[in-house]
């Protein structure tokens, strides 16, 4: 099974943050559309993406549009990334026995990243690292908070079109 592809209705779930608070999708979207990106600890491109997901998060913050990442590590490994990689947006907590929520999402791979739109449609799903992709949450990001995209990679910045996960 590939992951949720466009046009599909994200799962609901509930999981809690790093920090112990109760996460509910459905409850979250009723301020605004949701970016979820699901990430291992030990995982490269991962590693490779998440300080652009920061990046993402310092240049638009929570204004009507949430970043969220999904661990499918526990809370020691997941804290220990979040500080390496500088990351400062919310992290939730998968069960790393069931992967029940990741099971959902029909993850193959990490990172996988999903754009949830208020109605519970994921308008975009992308695994491994899609440059383009990065720009398209850009974008939305953007529009969501009404207003203009950032430049999100630095110029003379070596970034990769691709990169699998």
């Amino acid at each position: 099974m590939a992951a949720l592809t466009p046009g599909t209705k994200a799962p609901e779930f509930e999981l809690k943050t790093l920090d112990g608070s109760r996460f509910a999708l459905s409850d979250e979207l009723a301020s605004g559309p949701i970016v979820l990106a699901f990430f291992k600890v030990s995982c490269p491109t991962c590693q490779y993406a998440f300080p652009f997901l920061e990046r993402l998060y310092k240049t638009y913050g929570g204004k009507n549009a949430k970043l969220i990442g999904i661990s499918q590590n526990d809370a020691k490994d997941t804290a220990t990334f979040a500080k390496q990689f500088g990351i400062t947006f919310p992290i939730l907590l998968e069960d790393t026995e069931k992967y029940s929520v990741s099971n959902a999402y029909g993850l193959t791979n990490v990172p996988t990243i999903f754009w949830v739109a208020q109605d519970r449609e994921i308008e975009l799903s992308s695994v491994g690292w899609v440059k383009s992709d990065f720009e398209t949450i850009s974008r939305k990001m953007a529009e969501a908070g009404k207003t203009t995209p950032a430049l999100i990679f630095k110029p003379g910045e070596d970034v990769r079109d691709f990169r699998a996960g």
